[in-house]
């Protein structure tokens, strides 16, 4: 029977784009699947966005759309990178779906039966302006150490201190502005201090299922106190509404918090995957629980190090204690740099993928600068532009490519494309050595020490390379003419490379699965495995030889690295003969009278204003456009959200003349549905020139009144 593993990378969080710290995990997991099923592995290979949480909340408030259609705008953004850089999975699915709400209710149901979970009353802040019990990331202060202003509530960037929101000095909410209260509320706890979840924990975490390092300080977790008990915290699970997550049964206004339901994620998105195959929702629960339940599965987990806690600790005691199959592996990666510095957005030092591939760069140049510097070890790695250009150029390019390019074209002209299958003594000693190294290559890609299969590989691309110089087949050709033992040495010779050159796209292919795929073609063979090298070509025809790959284009890696541009605002006209920046902000690009007259702006009166219940920002417009009466004689308004409540008391509005964007499609908010926009004017630095004044006519304007 085959091998069998179910295996996944961390669960993206799906408020931004994906990050080039995201395509070295899922690069280094899909060269690891590419590897097992080269072998003849059975591999199931799933991910899925994680969905919930109070900062997907609330950033889908700020964007006046639904949790839901801001998860799904993110999601729809994702095959652009995993196609562009031949990431493999199986599935891509949701926490969101309804797969994880029913596994983590039944999960929690069954951790509840056991007898492990707690509810308590604790006491957190509350934003008042919100009507919200507030993350700690959400609450900001001074540092109780050190005094820094701005910092979070769960620790402080100026020192490193650790502490609790409620040690904050002046804290204030990040959402509002506005003074936390201390507010009480029923939470609910899993109970890992429990004797059973330590003693269980302590064992699997020890047991070889983790890398040494991670084994040794998770270890340190279970420091003994004088009566020798081991001190692990209860985890408190739950999470108060207002929240976009999964409902806690039988706990009305409480969600689960969204560590609990992300890792069972994993198994949603496996479940969703038996769905798709089967076309039955019932069908794949019972398909894919005896999936799971096969004592020959192995399941695999790559992450990064910044969340080791909630895979060693929280998940497998989840499942474990609700009857279900634990982690066999969970490879742990360090970070990456760029030139040694941590990436930063605001610092414009890091990676875009999407940019990358927007320059045209080849993304398996990518692919194999990050794999020859991976291992085995929870070890950060540096992308430095100098030894990028290098590898690809001088050993991806110059040792394994011009292989090929060095003796096709002597086959095509010479011999029709057709290989000899005699090759020589030298040449079948050098193949001979090239096919030892199957067994050495396979194994270091199967402990994930990709870094030293690549080494190992290009050794060999030397050996093969000396073998050319040595006997240079551009010499041969040169001079054999219709020299039958001269072209004989040439047949052989350029046959050898070729037999060579497939033999190092075996070894290179989980890391360059799409380069593979076009040595394929030009081999006119099927899909390479690792098997295929105790086998030699023999007679055998190939296509005309088309150029593979270039090397990296210098100016391109520069443009690449280049931080965005932001406009100077305090030098801006300085000297220049430039006009300063109106406004703080550049000027849109030019547009036609066409494109202006499309936008109808229209005289409207403020008859009503009222703050938003739920929403420190905006104000509840109901606006008289002109729009005459309806049948029963009342007047035709409008109701239109505003997010001027920071500057505009109701009251102040109420009878004013202002305009606003009448043929604007209605959007429907939480709150109810807008019917247009009020212009409103603000410098583009509001910190340095604060105010937002909403746009006034002059005396004599009615509404109804068209702006042109």
């Amino acid at each position: 029977m085959p091998r069998k593993l179910f295996v996944t990378t961390a669960l993206p969080y799906a408020n931004a784009a994906f990050h080039i710290g995201h395509m070295m995990e899922y690069i280094q997991a899909d060269t690891w699947v590419r590897a097992q099923r080269m072998k003849g592995t059975a591999v199931t290979f799933v991910c899925a966005d994680d969905a919930h949480g109070a900062p997907i909340m609330i950033a889908a408030e700020k964007a006046g759309l639904s949790p839901q259609q801001f998860v799904a705008g993110i999601a729809a953004g994702r095959a652009q990178y995993l196609d562009g850089f031949h990431i493999g999975f199986d599935n891509w699915h949701s926490t969101d779906g309804p797969e994880n709400h029913r596994l983590a209710q039944d999960i929690y149901r069954r951790l509840r039966d056991n007898d492990l979970i707690d509810v308590r009353t604790i006491e957190q802040f509350y934003d008042p302006d919100k009507g919200m019990f507030l993350p700690d990331r959400f609450i900001k202060g001074q540092c109780p150490k050190c005094g820094a202003a701005d910092q979070y509530g769960d620790n402080c960037e100026n020192c490193g201190a650790v502490y609790a929101p409620t040690d904050l000095i002046a804290p204030y909410s990040a959402l509002s502005g506005a003074t936390p209260v201390l507010r009480t509320s029923e939470h609910f706890f899993f109970k890992l201090s429990d004797p059973r979840c330590v003693a269980y924990l302590e064992q699997w975490t020890q047991d070889g299922k983790l890398q040494p390092e991670v084994a040794n300080k998770v270890k340190e977790w279970f420091s003994r106190d004088a009566d020798g008990r081991a001190a692990l915290n209860d985890w408190d699970i739950s999470r108060d509404a207002p929240y976009f997550g999964i409902e806690i049964p039988d706990a009305p206004g409480k969600y689960f918090y969204v560590w609990l339901d992300a890792p069972i994620g994993y198994l949603a998105a496996l479940e969703n995957l038996f769905a798709k195959r089967l076309g039955n929702a019932a069908e794949a629960i019972t398909a894919c629980d005896a999936y799971l339940a096969d004592p020959e599965l192995e399941q695999v987990h790559f992450i990064g190090k910044d969340i080791v806690t909630f895979h060693t600790l929280f998940w497998p005691a989840t499942l474990h204690f609700s009857g279900r199959k634990v982690p066999d592996h969970i490879h742990v990666h360090g970070f990456l740099t760029v030139n040694h510095d941590k990436m930063s957005k605001s610092r414009g030092t890091g990676i875009s993928p999407l940019k990358y591939l927007e320059l045209g760069m080849n993304p398996e140049w990518l692919r194999y600068y990050l794999a020859a510097k991976l291992n085995a070890r929870v070890e950060d790695i540096d992308f430095n532009t100098e030894d990028f250009i290098a590898r690809v150029n001088s050993d991806l390019v110059g040792k394994y490519i011009n292989i090929a390019s060095r003796a096709a074209g002597f086959l095509s002209k010479r011999f029709g494309g057709r290989l000899s299958a005699d090759l020589g003594v030298e040449g079948r000693l050098l193949l001979d050595g090239l096919r030892a190294q199957r067994a050495t290559i396979e194994a270091l890609y199967e402990t994930r020490e990709f870094g030293k299969a690549i080494r190992e590989t290009m050794a060999l691309a030397d050996r093969v390379n000396a073998f050319v110089d040595l006997h240079k087949p551009w010499e041969l050709a040169k001079h054999a003419g219709a020299d039958a033992a001269k072209l004989a040495a040439l047949h052989d010779v350029c046959s050898v490379c070729i037999e060579a050159f497939r033999l190092l796209t075996i070894y290179l292919k989980p890391v360059l699965p799409a380069l593979a795929a076009q040595v394929e073609a030009f081999l006119q063979v099927a899909p390479l495995q690792f098997a295929d090298a105790d086998r030699a070509l023999g007679h055998h025809t190939i296509a005309s030889y088309q150029h593979l790959m270039q090397r990296v284009d210098a100016a391109k890696l520069e443009a690449l690295l280049a931080p965005p541009e932001t406009p100077d605002l305090a030098a801006a006209g300085s000297g220049t003969g430039l006009p300063a920046l109106p406004g703080g902000t550049a000027l849109a690009a030019e547009i036609g009278i066409d494109e202006f007259n499309a936008v109808d702006l229209r005289i409207a009166r403020i008859v009503n204003a009222e703050t938003v219940d739920g929403s420190s920002k905006l104000l509840r417009l109901t606006l008289d456009v002109g729009e005459g009466s309806d049948p029963q004689g009342q007047p035709i308004l409008r109701n239109v959200f505003s997010g001027i409540r920071s500057a505009y008391a109701p009251a102040q509005l109420i009878g004013k003349l202002t305009v606003m964007v009448a043929n604007l499609a209605p959007r429907k908010m939480k709150f109810g549905l807008s019917e247009g926009m009020v212009l409103a004017a603000s410098h583009a630095d509001d910190t340095a020139q604060p105010g937002l004044f909403v746009l006034e006519p002059g005396p004599g304007a009615q509404p109804g009144m068209r702006v042109r």
